[in-house]
């Protein structure tokens, strides 16, 4: 396969889903997101191959995965990475990480207000300003003031203020688009994104192992 523009796979499995893309340059040329509250660890890697055969690509084609590194279900967040970490090393390609709060300022006007619900009446919060990008953190959404900043996510609800905008693209979209932009930098190898501590009561199946 001969591809003008580097060939990107992506996939986030942050949230109750399963999402992915493969993009050259900026050509979406295969995309889902399916609703799953379990199973995503199952039905990740048929995805991908799918999506990839709709793309008329295999993975020798590949030249990055991007993948979610949350904030979102530690599960969910430790099945992405693993398995990005994975692949990179079977396909010799790099694996890029970009956070769930990046990917939806994708394609945006600044500024802008990133806010995902992190239950409890916290919030996962990013500020993506004109001049510069602010860490993302984790709030109490009752005492957050945002002034008037236009802001997106899933817990855009939660806190008053400017106006809730949509975002401009499928977040697996975002994620390709933004490994894309990083694709040929020194990148840190994807690691998960926790800005909350793990809930007391570890869950009954032990989460996938990340690679060293």
């Amino acid at each position: 396969m001969s591809l003008r523009d580097p060939l990107i796979l992506a996939f986030d499995t942050s949230a109750a889903f399963c999402a992915a893309a493969v993009l050259s340059g900026a050509s979406v040329l295969a995309a889902a997101e399916e609703p799953m509250s379990t199973g995503q660890a199952e039905r990740l890697f048929s995805l991908l191959e799918e999506l990839l055969a709709q793309a008329g690509a295999g993975w020798a084609d590949l030249a990055a995965i991007g993948v979610g590194i949350g904030p979102g279900n530690f599960t969910g967040v430790r099945l992405s990475v693993s398995a990005a970490r994975g692949l990179a090393l079977s396909v010799k390609r790099p694996a890029i990480g970009v956070s769930r709060l990046e990917a939806l300022a994708e394609g945006l006007d600044r500024p802008l207000a990133v806010i995902e619900d992190a239950r409890r009446g916290a919030v996962y919060v990013q500020r993506f300003l004109p001049d510069r990008t602010e860490a993302p953190d984790l709030a109490e959404a009752a005492s957050l003031d945002l002034g008037p900043l236009p802001r997106i996510g899933s817990g855009a609800e939660l806190v008053p203020g400017g106006p809730v905008v949509a975002p401009a693209m499928p977040l697996a979209v975002a994620i390709a688009r933004l490994a894309g932009q990083r694709l040929g930098t020194d990148q840190p190898r994807p690691a998960p994104l926790y800005l909350r501590a793990a809930d007391a009561a570890p869950p009954s199946d032990p989460p996938p192992e990340i690679l060293p």
